[in-house]
């Protein structure tokens, strides 16, 4: 101990104790799991490219330098799908299962068994679907899976699935939460005085950060997942981070093209507001990750920052050379409903690489196992495959860049019941209430999905609607019934009987909106 008798004993034990986290961070040999789950994000919703040759895949003005941070040091996922809603994109997620087979294809309140009894749709074209209302009892969770490996696992935030996460594996966590405790400036048109903690993310954090060090202290692998109520709407942040953005040039000139004043536009419509709440999420992450390189576990443990469901943030347009990538948004399965961002970092994760294969919210489930050490061929009934390979810089074979990947949305609710499926280059849509119409693109070269090649290519079409109808049959998917009671005129008095037209099946070649490309 010479070494030490001319340092200040609050050195020594400073060193002590980097050395001693270090030793336990190591001690299992397990590596820990950190997941950052965000709300309602689109794939072009940050500052990292999701694709560089496309200037509009990410966010102007936005400031992230954490997730930058992580992207530089990890891998970025150009072809990440999530669901077209936040509720079953969480099922997804925890049971590895396709939304199709879990049978939680949307966030319902209805009890009835099987269709969807909403006095809104009884006039309709077709008599949609309900949707499971919890997790199946025999459905394993990642914290279940992790379990028997050895691991501790916290779900912090939003749950949105119904039912008790202590009941499924969780030893930490919220509850039954839905988007509601996020909300903490519901009703109000403007900001309040003070603002400490928007979105919850501030105290989220802190119970995340909580559970980390109980875990290291007590030498054990964890799984954590932050699942963060921003970016949903009902957008929220720090006063001083607004007051950044309010003054950002790009902000300014929306201010002044809209004809609003910085101190009396709604919090809803204010994009000063929605940048800021991108930038407080940024300040967490970032004090997540400062967190576990101080616990000395940054070598041996995975991070994840991902998207939920698809989405559309009128933001994009601050840049007015941008225009939006993908069509459509939440609610469809267009790829502006599907796409989200997606990065990852971590032990072998190969640095600063792009991964272009598709990948999907189903996949984390085997993906965790096999980081945990465990086999996730022994997985039963799921749809996902381990990406731990392919991140660690393994070449994807043909198999797996031309696997199917499943969505299933039999309901109306912001859009219509219709179901997709993507194959490699290829994507198949299928609208219920217009069958006549074959639906198929190339999103390797038409990302925006705006020409329809189904009748250029009908054996493509007819394999693939095939194999997703098997599909779908085979796992007990529900699908909607033409409607005997359907009243055209009904039908198109709805107020979303436009959006439901215009983003619906179409021919040949659709006309681009005014903020698309």
């Amino acid at each position: 101990m010479k070494v030490f008798r001319s340092f200040p004993l609050w050195i020594v034990l400073t060193i002590l104790c980097g050395a001693l986290a270090s030793f336990s961070a190591s001690a299992s040999g397990k590596p820990n799991i950190v997941l950052f789950y965000i709300d309602d994000w689109a794939w072009n919703g940050t500052p990292v490219s999701m694709d560089a040759s496309m200037g509009n895949s990410r966010m102007p003005a936005l400031q992230m330098p954490n997730l930058e941070r992580l992207a530089s040091q990890g891998m970025t996922f150009r072809n990440a799908y999530g669901s077209p809603q936040c509720s079953p994109a969480r099922v997804s997620l925890q049971t590895g299962q396709s939304a199709p087979r879990s049978g939680f294809t949307v966030y319902l309140g209805s009890k009835e068994p099987y269709y969807d009894k909403k006095r809104e749709y009884q006039r309709f074209p077709l008599i949609p679907n309900v949707s499971d209302l919890e997790l199946d009892e025999d459905a394993v969770t990642i914290a279940e899976a992790l379990k028997p490996l050895g691991y501790a696992s916290a779900h912090v935030g939003k749950w949105h699935m119904r039912g008790d996460p202590g009941k499924e594996g969780y030893v930490l966590h919220d509850g039954n939460t839905n988007n509601n405790p996020g909300n903490t400036q519901a009703g109000m048109r403007r900001m309040p005085e003070v603002v400490t903690d928007p979105k919850l993310m501030f105290s989220i954090t802190e119970k995340a950060i909580g559970f980390m060090e109980e875990q290291v202290e007590s030498d054990k692998p964890f799984y954590l997942q932050i699942s963060h109520y921003a970016m949903h709407a009902g957008r929220e942040c720090l006063h001083e981070t607004r007051d950044k953005y309010v003054k950002h040039p790009l902000v300014q000139a929306w201010y002044e093209e809209n004809k609003k004043d910085p101190e009396t536009v709604s919090r809803k419509a204010d994009p000063a507001i929605w940048l800021g709440m991108g930038e407080d999420l940024d300040g967490r992450i970032g004090a997540v990750l400062d967190k576990i390189a101080e616990l000395g576990i940054e070598g041996n443990t995975y991070v994840i920052v991902v998207g939920d469901n698809g989405y559309r943030h009128e933001e994009l347009q601050l840049e007015p050379s941008l225009k939006q990538p993908l069509h459509a948004r939440k609610w469809w399965l267009w790829d502006g409903g599907l796409r989200v961002p997606m990065i990852v970092s971590g032990p072998d994760v190969k640095s600063g690489a792009v991964f272009t294969g598709n990948v999907v919210n189903y996949d984390f489930l085997p993906t965790f196992v096999d980081w945990a050490g465990g086999d996730p061929e022994e997985l039963e009934d799921i749809d996902g495959v381990s990406l731990a390979g392919y991140m660690a810089g393994e070449e994807p074979n043909e198999a797996f860049l031309n696997r199917n990947l499943y969505f299933h949305y039999p309901h109306y609710r912001n859009s219509v019941p219709h179901s997709a499926m993507i194959s490699g280059a290829f994507k198949l849509i299928h609208f219920y209430g217009r069958p006549e119409i074959p639906m198929l693109f190339d999103v390797s070269v038409d990302i925006g999905e705006v020409t329809n090649i189904a009748r250029r290519q009908p054996q493509t079409h007819k394999k693939m609607y095939d194999g997703m109808m098997h599909y779908l049959e085979g796992v007990g998917a529900r699908f909607p019934k033409v409607n005997p009671e359907y009243d055209p005129d009904v039908y198109r008095e709805h107020k979303d009987f436009e959006r439901r037209t215009m983003w619906g099946p179409f021919e040949g070649r659709r006309t681009l909106e005014d903020d698309e490309i």
